[in-house]
């Protein structure tokens, strides 16, 4: 069983920005959300915690991984999307300054490259083998993972065969929980988008 977890809510949050390889921290209520979290699984028996480098994922697996005296394994390929030029860029001021690349973004959002960063195609081919390697040393094991929203929502459409396109109508909110199982070569959804009850 894989609890795959998005970190907690960031210092940005409310100026919703875009923030992909920046290295911002957890807000207090990110602290609270991943804490939350914690608790909910205290009593399953994790067998170990992977995180993103980025700091906001390392400090949520670090609370995650606390109560059962795990320290989170940094995974770098787990980190959220690269969006280039339009890194702690707002969509306002993205729409602003190129408002036809703006515009493609919104028309393919599976498939668009950010400029100067990474498409979701590119997301998936780093992410992907490193959660199937993940999973597949710790088979029949249950472990955590945190990673961002962009990444959960690309592995959680690779595990279940669904097209890149869909990948905004999977919702990842912040410090939320889905729960992944592999039943011998098949990925089934045992929880989506389960928010920390404060």
């Amino acid at each position: 069983m894989i609890y795959l977890f998005r970190h907690g809510e960031v210092e940005l949050a409310e100026t919703r920005r875009f923030i992909g390889h920046l290295d911002v921290p957890l807000s207090p209520l990110g602290e609270r959300q991943s804490a939350a979290q914690a608790a909910r699984l205290s009593s399953v028996k994790l067998a170990a915690v992977f995180a993103s480098d980025l700091v906001r994922a390392r400090r949520t697996g670090e609370i995650i991984g606390a109560p059962h005296g795990l320290v989170p394994t940094v995974v770098p390929e787990l980190r959220e999307m690269a969006m280039g030029r339009w890194d702690g860029l707002t969509a306002a001021e993205i729409r602003q300054r190129e408002p036809a690349k703006f515009a493609e973004w919104m028309a393919r959002v599976g498939e668009f490259p950010f400029p100067d960063g990474e498409s979701v195609p590119d997301l998936e081919a780093r992410a992907w083998p490193a959660f199937e390697s993940i999973a597949g040393t710790h088979a029949g094991r249950a472990i955590a993972v945190v990673a961002h929203g962009g990444t959960n929502r690309t592995l959680i459409c690779r595990a279940l065969g669904l097209p890149l396109g869909r990948l905004l109508a999977l919702g990842q909110d912040y410090g939320a929980l889905t729960v992944l199982e592999r039943i011998d070569v098949t990925w089934h959804l045992r929880r989506l988008n389960d928010r920390p009850v404060l």
